[in-house]
């Protein structure tokens, strides 16, 4: 008797990575429509509703000001995302520049790129973001750059290494023979095959970046309380958990989730990009 084979993407898609996927569409409903989860308003205080643990009412309890923080995790998922996403972006953008120039222009270009990126590499990345705001200040916009500088190295590395190969694969060298310009060689040959790829990794990418800007908060170094970020919210409950645990729970693994969930996603379109 013929059964019929699995499709590919059933294969691919586990429960785990189910799971994951489900946590990334209540991560985009929360980042875009936040109210259709939480209602309320994430500034609301209610000072004698302090210090309320878990209970029905407040799922996730209240904080110092009786602010619901249920509602504040769900209203901090649309600047968490946009840090990470924004951080991410500033990371790829820059090691489009610095990983094409060293591929495409030449040995003394090549040399001179090489050697920053391994200065770069020579710090930790949280360390070198910590260096950025050191420099310029703390603040949401400077964190988001410390971290996107700080993810640039890695994928400048990588964006290299494709397009040198790319530079040198056959259809490339046809059309020079053919006399095509540089400009369309560039655009329509080494750029789509150097670069998509690259944008797999993206997903990984923004888990990091919001696990890094979520650190940079903690510090004090990124926004800061009352917002309703998920690091903020880390910063505002750490003084409190011994007595308020939930302050700092929630939003942790609200933290945790995220960047476990585009992490997931990131090894399966990996998966997929290499079958």
């Amino acid at each position: 008797m013929l059964t019929r084979a699995p499709r590919r993407g059933a294969r691919l898609l586990g429960p785990v990575q189910w799971v994951a996927l489900a946590v990334v569409v209540l991560l985009l409903v929360a980042a875009l429509a936040p109210s259709v989860l939480a209602p309320g308003d994430p500034f609301a205080i209610a000072p004698a509703e302090a210090f309320l643990s878990p209970r029905w009412g407040h799922p996730f309890g209240t904080d110092e000001s009786g602010r619901d923080i249920y509602t504040r995790v769900v209203h901090g998922a649309a600047p968490s995302l946009v840090i990470g996403v924004a951080a991410t972006a500033i990371g790829i953008g820059l090691a489009l520049v610095l990983g094409l120039a060293a591929a495409l222009l030449g040995r003394v270009v090549d040399f001179a790129v090489s050697r920053l990126l391994e200065v770069l590499f020579a710090f930790p990345g949280l360390l070198l973001a910590l260096l950025v705001i050191t420099v310029y200040g703390p603040g949401v916009v400077t964190s988001t750059i410390a971290v996107g500088l700080a993810t640039a190295p890695g994928y400048a590395r990588i964006i290299r290494a494709q397009a040198r190969s790319v530079a040198g694969a056959p259809y490339v060298e046809a059309a020079v023979v053919l006399g095509r310009s540089r400009a369309r060689i560039l655009g329509r040959h080494i750029l789509p095959n150097a670069v998509v790829p690259v944008f797999v990794l993206v997903t990984l990418g923004v888990g990091q970046a919001i696990v890094w800007a979520a650190a940079l908060s903690y510090l004090g170094l990124g926004a800061e309380p009352p917002a309703a970020e998920w690091g903020a919210m880390l910063f505002a409950g750490k003084n409190y958990l011994a007595t308020a645990w939930w302050m700092t729970f929630f939003p942790g693994l609200a933290i945790v989730l995220s960047a476990a969930a585009t992490t997931v996603l990131g090894r399966l379109l990996q998966r997929r990009e290499v079958r």
